[in-house]
């Protein structure tokens, strides 16, 4: 039952290859026809292979072996209308035609096989990548807001890079980061700073705190007792950014990462951080000093958050990429056109493959709106003053007494 259910659906998908299908039974065909006609002096029986070989390259496994199928019993054909199907050489040709069909017909097998699994890799790549590294939304708050996350393993949709953003009772909270190392370390690591941040970024009044925070659950949780040996070895750079709703003044820490750029006029600033303090995981090694760097941000800025895999990704003559030349090569005035610009033009330089994970983040805040023209109750803007209407007649209708 299950051959002739997959036969059933073969018939549907049939009609967008039967183009194709007609070149290897045309093939066939042709064979056959000069092959009779020549005489068995010319064998030209061993072409046949070709037909199944060509349907692999197009067709399912099912439909190339029935191919394969075809070409030995046009063979067989051959051998009969010439009437040499007894002899060696016709034996000989229809086992070398049997045993390159089956070959053929396994190949595809395995490779459709072998395609499944990456459908099915894929997917809880990207079911992986929604858990732990949420999409940003377009607007968060007053902020407008745009993201975009390269991996570097092929197939791969998340790695040792990381972002997010949270509400607060007052604005929104930002962290980029990068974890140490790549494949599953570097994932758990990531997954790690991500939980702790979102479980802490509304309940920690200070950005001190918060770093504080983030490094003690990094310290205690990142490295497991199995893995003692590395222990030193992991951390995760990382930059917090405070943007309140109200006024322009924003904060920022750094541990570790590559500053921000601010976009301001067709001018682009980088804020580095006036104390610099160690990644995040490194704590043990000092006693961090958390200083606040403030800035300002007005409505017309752009700013840019990135990972270290954007400023050290490479072109194939060793150069790195100049982020911020690229950034301040076009005019662009919304977070969205910037990170596709950014995003389109890091792929050329590298050549449409990174040797690290990179992500960028842009945020902007949003015009205040313009205040409403105040008006007149019972006009409208642009109409002269209408006069109301008397009441009196209204109110007398309905006070009226009834005459004793």
């Amino acid at each position: 039952m299950g051959i002739w259910r997959r036969l059933s659906f073969r018939q549907h998908s049939w009609r967008a290859s039967d183009a194709l299908l007609a070149i290897p039974l045309a093939l066939i065909a042709a064979i056959v026809i000069v092959d009779a006609t020549t005489g068995p002096d010319v064998a030209l029986g061993p072409l046949l292979i070709v037909a199944p070989a060509l349907t692999a390259s197009f067709a399912g496994p099912l439909l190339t072996a029935v191919v394969g199928a075809i070409a030995v019993a046009a063979l067989f054909g051959v051998g009969v209308g010439l009437r040499i199907l007894t002899t060696e050489s016709i034996g000989t040709q229809i086992v070398a035609v049997v045993v390159v069909s089956a070959i053929v017909t396994a190949f595809r097998w395995l490779r459709d096989r072998y395609g499944r699994e990456l459908a099915q890799v894929r997917t809880v790549s990207e079911a992986t990548q929604r858990a732990v590294l949420r999409p940003l939304p377009r607007q968060i708050g007053p902020l407008r807001v745009a993201s975009v996350y390269l991996a570097a393993e092929e197939q791969a949709q998340i790695g040792g890079d990381l972002y997010a953003a949270t509400r607060t009772s007052a604005g929104t909270r930002l962290i980029i980061g990068d974890a140490r190392g790549k494949g599953l370390t570097a994932i758990g690591d990531a997954a790690l700073l991500l939980g702790a941040f979102r479980a802490a970024a509304h309940r920690q009044s200070s950005l001190p705190d918060l770093m504080a925070y983030l490094e003690n659950s990094v310290c205690w949780s990142m490295v497991e007792p199995a893995e003692s040996e590395q222990e030193g070895e992991c951390f995760i750079t990382a930059a917090v950014i405070d943007i309140p709703d109200a006024g322009e003044k924003v904060e920022m820490i750094s541990c570790g990462h590559p500053p921000p750029l601010l976009l301001r006029d067709g001018r682009v600033t980088a804020l580095n951080p006036t104390r610099p303090t160690l990644p995040l995981g490194l704590g043990e090694l000092t006693t961090p000093q958390y200083q606040v760097d403030t800035f300002a941000l007005g409505p017309a800025d752009l700013l840019l958050l990135y990972t270290d895999g954007v400023i050290e990704a490479r072109d194939s003559g060793r150069i790195f990429y100049p982020l911020v030349e690229r950034a301040a090569s076009q005019a662009h005035d919304n977070p969205r056109a910037l990170i596709h610009h950014l995003r389109a033009d890091l792929l050329a330089h590298v050549g449409g493959h990174l040797d690290d994970d990179a992500a960028m983040v842009c945020v902007q805040r949003s015009p205040a709106p313009a205040p409403a023209t105040p008006t007149t109750a019972g006009t409208r803007p642009g109409l002269p003053h209408a006069r109301p209407r008397s009441t009196t007649k209204h109110s007398n209708h309905h006070d009226r007494r009834r005459p004793p």
